[in-house]
């Protein structure tokens, strides 16, 4: 960390149309787009392990290929956050021969990673490299899960609060005749 008039600072770093950014953070606030050169290497913090990542889940919405017809939407209903998933490579898929299929803990497929990913996670796998998953979340269409490479166990990155809710009386509009069924 360095500091900045007495209050810490936490250095970010994420790629941007393929260059590296950085941005100081303060009190949750954005203080200033940095350069490289301007800070030095000690002054970057990385926020999450390099070895973790979150990854997207694609294909929920397809039935699995067993007899039963498992649906992967209702087991990723069935999971929660840090539940253990399983990766599996899947060289002999007719779509994708790099397709790295996505395990819940019941051993129901809940999908595939998502065809940009699954080459270099796939030969992560094929070379070796212990890597342990999470489930991380369900939001609307989307599935996530959380890998570690490496050994140890992923950890999940702090959800945010949901927004406060909002109290709208302009969604009910009565029914001007009344109800028809007489009550």
């Amino acid at each position: 960390m360095i500091e900045s008039e007495g209050a810490p600072v936490l250095v970010m770093q994420f790629a941007h149309n393929r260059r590296l950014k950085m941005w100081a953070i303060s009190m949750g606030h954005a203080i200033d787009s940095l350069q490289r050169d301007q800070l030095g290497s000690a002054a970057v913090i990385s926020l999450m392990d390099q070895r973790e990542l979150s990854l997207t889940v694609v294909g929920i919405d397809y039935a699995n290929a067993d007899k039963a017809k498992s649906n992967r939407r209702f087991e990723l209903l069935q999971c929660s956050p840090g539940d253990p998933v399983e990766l599996r490579r899947e060289p002999k898929n007719p779509h994708d021969p790099h397709a790295v299929a996505v395990f819940s803990e019941r051993g129901i497929q809940i999908g595939h990673l998502t065809a940009e990913r699954a080459p270099w996670i796939g030969s992560k796998i094929a070379a070796g490299e212990e890597a342990l998953a999470v489930f991380q979340a369900l939001a609307g269409g989307v599935a996530t899960i959380r890998v570690r490479f490496g050994g140890g166990a992923p950890t999940l990155p702090p959800v945010p609060p949901p927004p406060p809710p909002t109290a709208s009386f302009d969604d009910f509009h009565a029914d001007p005749d009344g109800p028809e069924w007489g009550a």
